[in-house]
């Protein structure tokens, strides 16, 4: 093994169409989540951030399901990940960025913070 195809984080942020029913989201994301695990990625947060209003029209659509995916893979894997997704005719917008150590850790506090919260709400 390659000395530079260690392990790295990096996050993946999709635009998913506003129109698809409740059961395609949760079908995309088990398939999406399955494609990860199978290529040896290592799932380390997973949020679904739900439809928002989109900033431009993307496909004339005005607003998009957004889910924001954290993950730990080989350089090696995001090539495949990138054409995975642009074979995949709901994924309207992807974003693939490779996370530092300083990004590591505001997403670790910024979790931790949330956690917190939804407990506190919960009481």
């Amino acid at each position: 093994m390659p000395i530079l195809d260690l392990p790295q984080q990096y996050e993946v942020t999709q635009i998913w169409p506003p129109d698809l029913a409740e059961a395609d989201y949760r079908a995309y994301l088990e398939e999406f989540n399955r494609f990860l695990t199978e290529n040896g990625a290592e799932i380390v947060n997973q949020e679904v951030w739900g439809l928002r209003r989109l900033a431009y029209p993307i496909r004339k659509r005005e607003a998009g399901y957004y889910v924001y995916t954290e993950f730990r893979a080989r350089p090696s894997f995001i090539a495949a990940l990138r054409q995975y997704l642009a074979l995949r005719p709901y994924v309207m917008r992807e974003l693939i960025v490779k996370l530092n150590k300083h990004a590591i850790e505001f997403n670790r506090r910024r979790q931790e913070k949330l956690r917190a919260q939804a407990t506190s709400s919960d009481v």
